[in-house]
């Protein structure tokens, strides 16, 4: 990508990004969604920083929904990640010694940074998906997706067996922890209880691979991110290892909490 289509592309991302931030903070349904969520984890901040953050999150989520829809262009913005961690070095020894490798990450940042990053290195990495209801917006977002690492794996018992024949063959695959797993697990998250789904570290022991927390922090309001791999979390058992994941990733959202998505309804149910 030229110098001057990246920019045109940054742009275009920073002009979406606006019109969320603008959106979460006007739209009454969004503005009380957010609210909650937010008050339930910093009870005391003020109305004034409440604002802040509810537009600085619409506008990262406004820019991430951007470059995942133009997902074959945003790869071109790879050279402008600072990616690093002891993680990376795992993942690279499990591909060479012919092993699977579970990536697990939140709706944080740019989490398709952690897989462009990945298949730059040679590492094609699939990725646990959920199927939208809006045909536009699935058809847009399964291509975005698709263009950034393949196989998609669906949810569901047919992306179950199709996730499994994948790690046993030595691939490596992306999951997203952080939304409420019906079925899952009660355990902490960000200071409450959240239903969490074991599914990931259940497979990486099974098919004795690396389970990698990764993670795609945004720099500044453009397409540039520091891509950290953490080390990988030791092999203990289903729940303990979920446990390590989560405080992974309410340690990053306690740092940056506009990075994180928080319509996710995470704590429902549980």
């Amino acid at each position: 990508m030229t110098s001057s289509k990246g920019r045109r592309f940054d742009r275009r991302a920073r002009a979406l990004g606006a019109v969320f931030g603008f959106g979460i903070r006007m739209y009454p349904f969004a503005r009380r969604k957010f609210d909650k969520e937010i008050v339930r984890v910093f009870p005391d901040i003020t109305r004034v920083e409440r604002r802040k953050l509810r537009r600085e999150m619409g506008r990262n989520m406004g820019q991430t929904l951007f470059e995942i829809y133009h997902g074959d262009q945003f790869q071109n913005f790879h050279k402008d990640f600072d990616v690093s961690g002891p993680g990376l070095a795992v993942l690279q020894q499990a591909q060479a010694e012919g092993k699977g490798a579970i990536i697990v990450s939140g709706h944080f940042g740019q989490w398709e940074a952690i897989r462009s990053a990945l298949k730059e290195r040679g590492m094609e990495t699939g990725a646990v998906y959920r199927k939208q209801k809006n045909r536009h917006y699935e058809r847009r977002l399964l291509a975005g997706i698709k263009s950034v690492g393949l196989p998609i794996l669906a949810t569901g018992k047919s992306g179950t067996r199709d996730l499994i024949r994948h790690l046993r063959n030595g691939g490596f695959v992306a999951i997203l922890l952080d939304e409420k797993a019906d079925g899952g697990m009660r355990m902490p998250f960000l200071g409450h209880q959240a239903l969490t789904s074991l599914a990931a570290a259940r497979l990486a022991m099974k098919f004795d691979i690396p389970m990698v927390p990764a993670y795609g922090t945004r720099i500044g309001n453009g397409s540039q991110f520091q891509v950290d791999f953490e080390d990988a979390i030791p092999h203990t058992d289903a729940t303990t290892m979920t446990e390590v994941f989560n405080k992974s990733l309410a340690a990053r959202v306690l740092d940056r909490p506009d990075q994180w998505y928080w319509m996710l309804r995470r704590w429902k149910g549980a």
